[in-house]
Order: C-alpha cells, then structure tokens, then sequence
C-alpha cells in the first residue's frame, strides 16, 4: 500500500471510531435541545462540548500515527470537519487541536489556511469563537500573521472578522495592541451583533491585564457602540 493511502486509511479509522464513540454517548433529546440552542441546521449527538472534546482527543491519542505529519494531521481534521454529519464531529476536529498531539503542527503559519477554511464554512458563534483559539496559535507564534489578521478585520465575511478580532483573547501580556486597536478601529461601526459583542469581550478579556489601557481605548473612540462599551468596561 502506497504513503498516502496509508494515510488515508488510518484518517478513515479515526474518523470512524470517533463517530461511534459519538454516537454511543449520544443523547437524542439533549440532541434537539442543543440544535435548538443553537439554532443549528446540522443534526447532533447530544454530546456535551467537554464530553466531546475529552473523547475526541482521548480517541486521537489512541491513533498517534495519524498527527505525525502536517500533511496528514491538516487533511484528517479538513475530512473529519466537511464531511460532518452531526456538529460534534467539527467540535471534535477542534478538540484535536487544541490537544498535546497537535503542539508542533496547531501553531504554524501554513495552518491559518485550514482555520480559515472552518471560520468560512462554519458560519456561527460556537465554531467561529472556537477556531479563533486556534487562530491565535498562529498570532501568539508568528508576529507575520498580524498582518494577515489586519486583511481579515476588513473581509466581507463577518465571522472571518470576528475572528480577527477575537484571536488575542487569553494572550494578556502578549496582546499586540497595535493588532488589536487596528481590528477594533475597522470595525467599531459595524451593526452586526456579533462584531460589536466580540469588540467588547476583546477589550474586557484584555482589562483584566491592563485595564488602565482599556478605559482609555474606550475614552478615546467615541465611535464605539454601546454594547461593545459596555461589555469592555463591565469589570473595571
């Protein structure tokens, strides 16, 4: 058998075991509550997201051979994510990278591509706030993909832009600020709920480090909305 069907064959195992371990912990009423949360077209398990990410990475472990490339690692969570029948398998592709196995591949600048990939297609609040985790990788690592950050704060796409603007949280020190005024700035007169909401948890995620910096960010652009301060100065 040739490398890269190999290859293939042991993606399609994974991704076959963790559907069946998805299925078994699955609870179908919790299913219907879940989609209706969410307001998801996509079916579900009823697997709660700790649940989901513990057996998924507990399952990646248990096929290490398959996260030893970067070629490999990328195409397994790309198939595992577009041909996701139920919305836990793209919690679970997300759960792998947040995961050990995926320390040396997670935060490279060749990874952004398969990132940007799941913030387009999966189009809502749960997978978009969780792929800017890993979005922030690659920010944290490469001081080269602020500048790619900056094309995304102005895409057409509302989700790719929330995620520009959500890619620092949890950096605290490390927070480029520069990066950070320049996402907000493009962004402060968006109508959209969800640019505005992520405006606001980007500065009180960042108060809690310097929270000084944030009232004068807040102070110094009026153009802000309401919600969006509100939720930067909730805890100062």
């Amino acid at each position: 058998m040739a490398a890269n069907e190999q290859a293939d064959a042991r993606a399609a195992e994974f991704i076959t075991e963790l559907r069946q371990a998805l299925e078994e912990a699955g609870d179908p009423a919790r299913a219907e509550q879940q989609r209706a949360y969410l307001k998801s077209e996509m079916a579900m398990y009823g697997v709660g997201v700790p649940d989901t990410r513990r057996l998924a990475q507990r399952i990646a472990a248990a096929h290490s051979d398959v996260w030893a490339e970067a070629a490999t690692w990328e195409v397994t969570l790309r198939r595992l994510w577009d041909g996701a029948a139920r919305r836990e398998e793209r919690y679970a592709a997300l759960a792998v990278i947040r995961a050990k196995l995926s320390a040396t591949h997670a935060g490279r600048m060749e990874s952004l591509a398969l990132y940007e990939h799941f913030l387009r297609t999966g189009q809502w609040w749960d997978l978009v706030d969780e792929t800017s985790h890993a979005v922030g990788l690659v920010v944290r690592e490469h001081p080269a993909a602020a500048a790619r950050m900056r094309v995304w704060a102005t895409d057409p796409d509302m989700w790719v832009r929330r995620s520009a603007i959500l890619c620092q949280l949890q950096h605290k020190a490390d927070t480029d600020l520069d990066l950070l005024t320049n996402v907000i700035e493009v962004n402060q007169e968006d109508p959209e709920f969800f640019i505005r909401k992520a405006i606001g948890w980007a500065l009180r995620d960042y108060a809690r480090t310097d929270g000084d910096w944030v009232r004068a960010f807040v102070q110094a652009h009026p153009g802000l909305s309401p919600l969006s301060r509100r939720e930067a100065l909730k805890r100062l």
